[in-house]
């Protein structure tokens, strides 16, 4: 089918590879050439916090990291590292950004920084992040990240959460079918979807509307990995 039948295009750019950022760019520029209209979704190809110029639909990050940070924090977590693999879409900055909000907020000013980036999967660096972090928590970038950092605890013998506490971001299918149900931020899908159609017959009908950032919210789910899932609520 020729580009030109094409009025618009969602695109979730692309992560995890370092060609990602001039790839990113020039599936864009070929799209904007095309005259096709574009709207993001859950993040963007620009790095954290610049924006692009198209339309943006996902969760509020930033707020997200803040939140499940936060949950730790009220219950009397001290040392909490944030877990990142290299390489991650701009979305993990926003949530490193607000894992840092919520540990101001509660007067913990790290002596060193705990923003780990590394192969979950990689046991030296699981071993490198207990040895040089002491964390009593951990904070994923996301759900897949928690649930290859809680393999790697427990395959060198670290009891979750009873060692270690672990939360994740995203609320994924398989973070409640873990071999410890995974706390995590939910965010709805199906809404991200709904906003997005709404978003680009918009963009499509008003080419020459004001760049907009639609975030929705999100709820902590509180399970087993964080040690409080007997006072689960939702923030």
């Amino acid at each position: 089918m020729s580009p030109k039948k094409f009025r618009g295009v969602f695109f979730a750019p692309l992560e995890y590879t370092p060609e990602k950022d001039a790839v990113n760019k020039r599936i864009v520029s070929a799209l904007n050439r095309a005259g096709i209209q574009v709207v993001l979704l859950d993040r963007c190809y620009a790095p954290y916090s610049m924006r692009s110029k198209y339309d943006l639909v996902g969760i509020d990050n930033r707020r997200a990291g803040f939140l499940i940070t936060k949950h730790l924090l009220r219950h009397g977590v001290k040392r909490v590292a944030f877990i990142a693999k290299p390489l991650s879409a701009s979305t993990v900055l926003a949530r490193i950004a607000g894992y840092r909000e919520a540990l101001f907020a509660y007067g913990i000013a790290p002596q060193q920084n705990l923003v780990c980036r590394g192969d979950p999967d990689n046991p030296d660096f699981i071993r490198r992040v207990l040895k040089n972090c002491r964390p009593d928590a951990i904070v994923s970038a996301n759900d897949f990240t928690a649930a290859r950092v809680m393999a790697g605890l427990m395959n060198q013998g670290v009891r979750v959460p009873e060692e270690m506490r672990i939360v994740g971001i995203d609320d994924v299918k398989y973070s409640r079918l873990l071999p410890l149900p995974l706390t995590t931020q939910h965010q709805n899908c199906a809404e991200i979807d709904a906003m997005a159609t709404v978003t680009m017959l918009q963009r499509v009908e008003k080419p020459d509307l004001p760049t907009r950032d639609i975030l929705l919210q999100t709820h902590t789910v509180v399970r087993m990995s964080c040690g409080t899932h007997r006072s689960a609520h939702r923030n």
